[in-house]
C-alpha cells in the first residue's frame, strides 16, 4: 500500500476509495496525463490550486480541464481578491511537491472550495499526494474530508490564460 498523508486520511477515516498508480512523465500535462493513465474523461481528473487569500491560503479543486476562476473563488470565500499562491508558500503549508499537492492530509488544513461540476460525478479523481497517485474518491466524500464547499470556481480554459494555472501552487 502507498503511504502519503492523503491515503491514510482516507484508511483512518474508513472512506471508501481507490488508488490509481501510474508512471509520471515529467515533460507531460499532469491532468491530460493522468486522465490517458487511469482511463477516464479529463473531466473527472480534478486538481489542487493552491491560492493566496488577503494574508492566508485556501484551496480550489478543480477539473483539470479548466482554469481557476480567481473572481468566483474570491465570492465562493467571502473576500474581495484572491491571487496563486507562490509554489515555496504551497509547498510548506500543505507539505506536498508542487504536481502532487492533495487536497487531503494537507500539513495544515486550509479553507477548501470544490468546483460544483464534481457533484455530477459519481467518483472523481484527486491527487494521492505525489506524482503518479490518484486517488478515486465520491465528491461527496471529499467536501467531508476536507471541510470544503461546493461552487462554481471553474472556467473553460481560454486561449490567452492557457497556462494561467500552471505556474504556481498547482498540485
Amino acid at each position: 500500500m502507498v503511504a502519503t498523508p492523503a491515503v491514510e486520511v482516507l484508511v483512518s477515516s474508513g472512506t471508501a476509495h481507490r488508488l490509481h498508480e501510474y508512471t509520471h512523465d515529467p515533460a507531460a500535462s499532469y491532468g491530460r496525463e493522468t486522465a490517458e493513465a487511469i482511463g477516464t474523461e479529463p473531466d473527472r481528473v480534478f486538481k489542487t490550486l493552491v491560492t493566496a487569500v488577503a494574508g492566508r491560503l485556501a484551496v480550489a479543486v478543480i477539473p483539470v480541464t479548466a482554469e481557476l476562476d480567481l473572481k468566483a473563488m474570491a465570492y465562493a470565500l467571502g473576500v474581495k481578491k484572491v491571487t496563486m499562491a507562490e509554489p515555496a508558500a504551497a509547498e510548506r503549508a500543505t507539505g506536498y511537491v508542487v504536481g502532487g499537492i492533495s487536497p487531503l492530509g494537507q500539513k495544515r488544513r486550509l479553507s477548501t472550495v470544490v468546483d460544483e461540476s464534481a457533484a455530477g460525478w459519481p467518483t472523481v479523481f484527486v491527487s494521492g499526494g505525489r506524482r503518479g497517485l490518484e486517488l478515486e474518491i465520491a465528491p461527496a466524500d471529499l467536501v467531508a474530508l476536507t471541510g470544503a464547499s461546493l461552487a462554481p470556481v471553474a472556467r473553460a480554459h481560454t486561449r490567452q490564460s492557457r497556462h494561467a494555472n500552471t505556474r504556481s501552487g498547482m498540485g
